[in-house]
């Protein structure tokens, strides 16, 4: 029989009573220690100081560094003999990273296949398509969709499909242009969109795969002897009944989903969610979310997005995370909740990682003048060795922040501040010297975990001042205010802490409600 697991996590001393506590909270299965490498900021220990001032205990079987510390995982896993893993960046996630939300989170995976539209395609050049395209599917499309205008004509469809293609792209083409769809096939486009019951012979002339559609949004038999067509030729086919807008047909729209799949439990279906998306003047990420998990409930596994309007502009990426998160949750048999933060642009889950009571008490084993920001419920919090204020109104601490002499100063706290009262106010994580993570909604800045940051332009008035508490912190010697090291066994560190806070129990949804499962 094996030994049972033995997790060392390494800290420094000011985040180490934090850790004490979420740790204290861990289920009995876990056997751990922590090991203070005695430095004041975790997130400055280097290599070097965990090798020279980390001894892991006796039968240690595993290392967890802490989520910003920039040293190399397998550079210390082959140092101590273990395996070393980087954990999460805030300690109040600990419990969740170790998997104890009772499922593994992949999100590498999904079912639903993107058709991105390329609107206006005709007025647009061949590079100019082609290099959309590209762009799209590095977003996350798997189908590039080729948009024709009504009384516009499109000389360079074929050229434009075969650019698409060359590059190793999949292409549709939409057209209320018979002739249109059939040039598009000719010159190899994958799939046509839209044929009807009066338009379909044209399926039958090439060899592109059809996405069928009613011949008017209500007229759902229309689509149904379609199909059936289709499926006595033997023919493959994707079938979509028509999204509709909100207050032209929407809830009926929906409806008519739901009633196809129910008569045609097996066939490939698709969604256009532009409708709307572009067409509700609304955040456009959560109602992708919400089409995508009616996709989901459905089994359609195709979508026709298209982005006209500024306010969706990052459309593709919130299909793409979307799909990923239903994905998951379905494979569990679970509610589209724990699933990461992709989804949540303006607000956080746990927005607050400490209380203005830890916040305080960090403040008050400072010693030096750097200022440092947090974020509580409790508004924004500005402190150093000196001071340690409170407030929601970022301007409103200049005068108290002595730095109207310092530009380049000044000019990195007020950044800061506005950034952190952004956050106050929508609920979302603040972190000094990180963007905020705004899920699928923007970007996230890729970096290399394993070295420091660049320094920043920064510095704190006067001679020999050490720099203020942001990227240039990096420059201070991480160890000029060490303490000696020292490893907490398990037994003594949940003897001197408190549990943060008992495990949420497992829940089952009952009646539209979420309940502990030894009460369902």
């Amino acid at each position: 029989m094996s030994a049972p697991e033995h997790i060392v996590f390494v800290t420094g001393r000011l985040a180490r009573a934090r850790l004490e506590k979420v740790a204290a909270g861990l289920p009995d299965k876990f056997r751990w220690s922590i090991a203070d490498a005695g430095v004041k900021v975790a997130a400055l220990m280097t290599e070097e100081i965990i090798r020279r001032r980390v001894a892991l205990p006796q039968g240690a079987t595993r290392v967890i560094l802490p989520g910003r510390c920039r040293a190399n995982p397998e550079h210390l896993a082959a140092h101590f003999g273990v395996p070393v893993e980087r954990g999460p960046d805030e300690v109040v996630d600990l419990p969740a990273w170790l998997g104890l939300s009772a499922r593994k989170i992949d999100l590498s995976r999904h079912d639903l296949r993107i058709f991105s539209e390329i609107v206006d395609a005709s007025k647009m050049s061949v590079a100019e398509i082609l290099a959309k395209g590209q762009d799209l599917a590095r977003r996350g499309a798997d189908v590039i969709d080729l948009g024709g205008l009504p009384d516009t004509s499109f000389p360079h469809l074929e050229d434009s499909v075969r650019a698409l293609k060359g590059a190793g792209l999949k292409v549709s083409v939409d057209s209320f242009s018979r002739d249109e769809l059939a040039r598009g096939a000719e010159a190899g486009a994958d799939f046509l969109l839209s044929l009807n019951e009066d338009t379909l012979d044209l399926a039958f002339e090439t060899d592109a795969v059809p996405v069928l559609v009613p011949t008017r949004p209500d007229d759902l038999p229309s689509l149904d002897r379609a199909i059936a067509r289709m499926r006595e030729a033997g023919r493959p086919f994707l079938a979509d009944p028509i999204l509709e807008p909100i207050h032209h047909g929407f809830v009926d729209s929906i409806a008519r989903y739901r009633d196809t799949r129910n008569r045609w439990p097996d066939i490939a279906m698709m969604m256009g969610t532009g409708n709307l998306t572009e067409l509700t003047e609304a955040d456009s990420l959560g109602v992708t979310a919400l089409l995508v998990g009616m996709c989901s409930e459905l089994a359609i596994q195709n979508v026709l997005i298209v982005q006209v309007s500024n306010h969706t502009r990052r459309t593709v990426e919130e299909h793409d995370a979307a799909r990923r998160v239903m994905y998951a949750a379905k494979a569990d048999s679970a509610l589209p909740k724990g699933y990461g933060r992709a989804l949540l642009g303006l607000h956080d889950k746990r927005p607050f990682v400490q209380t203005a009571e830890e916040i305080a008490q960090a403040a008050a084993e400072v010693r030096d003048p750097n200022y440092r920001i947090a974020v509580a419920e409790d508004g924004i919090h500005v402190y150093n060795r000196d001071i340690h204020r409170v407030g929601t109104d970022a301007m409103a601490f200049f005068p108290e922040l002595e730095v109207a002499s310092d530009g380049a100063h000044a000019f990195y706290l007020g950044a800061e501040l506005a950034k952190a009262e952004t956050a106050w106010r929508l609920g979302k994580r603040y972190v000094q010297d990180e963007p905020l993570d705004w899920g699928c909604a923007a970007d996230a800045e890729v970096e290399d975990a394993t070295a420091f940051k660049k320094a920043g332009h920064t510095r704190h008035s006067g001679p020999d001042a050490p720099p203020p508490g942001t990227r240039d912190a990096r420059l201070v010697t991480p160890e000029v205010d060490e303490d000696p090291p020292e490893v907490v066994p398990e037994t003594a560190a949940r003897s001197e802490a408190s549990p943060e806070r008992p495990q949420e129990p497992k829940t089952k949804l009952v009646c539209g409600r979420l309940v502990p499962v030894d009460q369902a």
